[in-house]
């Protein structure tokens, strides 16, 4: 298995070992662009793994915190109470860089900077830029990611 995410497309597809495209999701990247920087609010590029997955067996909506469900499940009335929050549902992919000095280590860590792939509110929309650096998707799709790609799927993220 390998996932490409392309930030122009704002695309994410998932292959396996011989090439051929077994899902293409639309996503959403960072508002801010690609950059690697801790602190930037961008999504980093070039070659990473899932270093964890979290949330398995988890409702849909499920609201995270620090990679932990806080016992939440995501709605209108926490959407009116908390209408600036940047949501993380459903599941979580925690992305770690394979690039020292580019994605890797020092203030370029992707792992560091808590870069994931998560769910979010169904009226987020996707197919455009909007995060604080993850890579957002519908839960629907989060949770059918989730279930196919094992821990340590290589994962490419590209301009293109």
């Amino acid at each position: 298995m390998h996932i490409q995410i392309s930030i122009r497309r704002q695309t994410l597809t998932l292959s396996d070992d011989s090439g051929q495209v077994l899902r293409c999701y639309p996503v959403s990247t960072a508002k801010n662009g690609p950059g690697e920087v801790a602190g930037s609010f961008c999504t980093p590029r070039g070659r990473h793994l899932i270093r964890a997955k979290i949330g398995a067996g988890e409702a849909v909506n499920t609201v995270f915190a620090a990679r932990r469900p806080t016992g939440e499940i995501y709605g209108q009335e926490l959407a009116e109470r908390f209408p600036q929050r940047d949501w993380i549902l459903t599941r979580i992919l925690w992305l770690s860089g394979c690039e020292p000095g580019r994605n890797r280590l020092g203030r370029v860590d992707t792992m560091r900077r808590y870069v994931y792939i998560h769910g979010s509110p169904d009226t987020t929309p996707m197919g455009r830029p909007g995060s604080i650096g993850c890579i957002r998707m519908r839960n629907a799709d989060m949770v059918e990611l989730f279930d196919l790609v094992p821990p340590y799927t290589p994962v490419d993220i590209s301009e293109d």
